[in-house]
C-alpha cells in the first residue's frame, strides 16, 4: 500500500485543479485579444463562495445538500488511487479501470439527480440532457481504455501504464492512436467543453451541466466548482499518463515522487492550454448533433478494442 503516493497525489490534484482553469481561461482570454483574470481567480472564487452563508431551495430533500460532498469525494478517491504521479497502488483493487469509471460515474449520476430534486425546469433539462451524455460516454471510456489493456492482461490502470514505460512503442500503435482519439472525445464531452457544452454560456436553454446546478450557492457552490474542476484534471491526467507515461514514478522514491508530480503538471497543463486554444476556433454543436460525435467516438473505441485482440 503506498499511502505517501494517495496523499501526494490527491494534494497536487485539489490544489492544482482550479489552477489548471485559470490557465485555461487565461489561455482563452489572451487568444481572444483580452487580459483575463489571472490563473489565480478560480481559487479567489471558491474562497469567497465558501465564505457566504448557505442556500437551500424550499422543497429540496438531503439529496440535494449531499450531493456536492459525494460528487467532490467520488474524485477525490479517483485522485487517490488512480496512477497520476506513481504507477504503486494505493489501494490495489480500487486502481481497475471499472472500479474507477463507476465512481466518475457516480459522481454524475448524484448532480444530475439533485438537479432533478429541485423540480425546476432547468435543473430538469440539464439533468436530462447530462444523464443522456453519460450514457454514451462511459462505453467509450471503458471500451477504449480496455483495448489498451488487452496486450497487459489487466485491467489496472497502473500496469497499463507500466506496460507502455517498458514498451514505448506502443503509443504508436494503431490501438493507442484509436483509443487517443476515443478518450480526447470523452474528456471533452464528460467534462462539458466545446463542442459538447459550454462552460461560460450564460444562456439557459444551452445548457448542460451548469442548467442542473444553477441552484447552488455558497459554500455548496464551491464544492461544485472544485469537484469540476478534479475532474478535468482527472481527465487531463489519465489521457496523458496512459498515452505520454514518461516521468511516471514506478516506486515511491521520494525524488521519483517529485519527478511524477512535476510530469503530471506539465503534461496536464499543455494539454489544458491545447484544448482551451481549440475551444476558441470550435463553436458549439447542437444537441441533437452531440449523440453523432459521441457515436462516433464509441466507433473509435470499438475499431481500437478490435485491433488490439488482432495485433495481440
Amino acid at each position: 500500500m503506498n499511502v505517501a503516493g494517495g496523499v501526494v497525489q490527491a494534494v497536487v490534484v485539489v490544489g492544482g485543479a482550479p489552477l489548471l482553469v485559470g490557465v485555461m481561461r487565461q489561455v482563452r482570454a489572451r487568444l481572444e485579444g483580452r487580459a483575463g483574470p489571472g490563473i489565480g481567480q478560480p481559487w479567489r472564487d471558491l474562497r469567497k463562495l465558501l465564505g457566504k452563508e448557505p442556500i437551500t431551495p424550499r422543497g429540496t430533500t438531503e439529496l440535494f445538500r449531499l450531493a456536492p460532498l459525494v460528487s467532490l469525494a467520488t474524485v477525490l478517491v479517483v485522485a487517490v488511487v488512480a496512477p497520476f504521479v506513481t504507477t504503486v497502488p494505493t489501494v490495489g483493487p480500487a486502481a481497475d479501470l471499472f472500479a474507477v469509471v463507476a465512481l466518475l460515474a457516480l459522481g454524475t449520476v448524484v448532480l444530475a439527480l439533485a438537479g432533478l430534486d429541485t423540480g425546476t425546469a432547468f435543473g430538469g433539462m440539464g439533468a436530462s440532457r447530462e444523464v443522456t451524455i453519460l450514457a454514451l460516454v462511459e462505453p467509450t471510456l471503458l471500451v477504449a481504455i480496455f483495448a489498451l489493456s488487452v496486450r497487459v492482461g489487466s485491467t489496472n490502470l497502473g500496469a497499463i501504464m507500466t506496460a507502455t514505460v517498458e514498451d514505448p512503442a506502443r503509443v504508436i500503435s494503431p490501438v493507442s492512436l484509436l483509443a487517443a482519439v476515443a478518450l480526447v472525445v470523452v474528456t471533452v464531452a464528460e467534462n462539458g467543453r466545446l463542442p459538447v457544452d459550454n462552460p461560460s454560456t450564460h444562456l439557459e436553454l444551452t445548457m448542460v451541466h451548469e442548467a442542473m446546478v444553477l441552484e447552488y450557492a455558497g459554500p455548496d457552490l464551491a464544492l461544485v466548482e472544485l469537484a469540476s474542476a478534479m475532474r478535468l484534471a482527472v481527465f487531463l491526467g489519465l489521457l496523458g499518463n496512459l498515452f505520454l507515461p514518461w516521468g511516471l514514478a514506478t516506486g515511491t522514491d521520494p525524488v521519483a515522487l517529485a519527478v511524477g508530480v512535476l510530469a503530471l503538471v506539465v503534461k496536464v497543463g499543455v494539454l489544458g492550454a491545447l484544448l482551451a486554444a481549440a475551444e476558441v476556433f470550435l463553436a458549439k454543436l447542437r444537441l441533437f448533433r452531440v449523440p453523432e460525435l459521441l457515436a462516433g467516438s464509441f466507433l473509435l473505441s470499438l475499431l481500437a478494442a478490435t485491433a488490439a485482440f488482432f495485433l495481440a
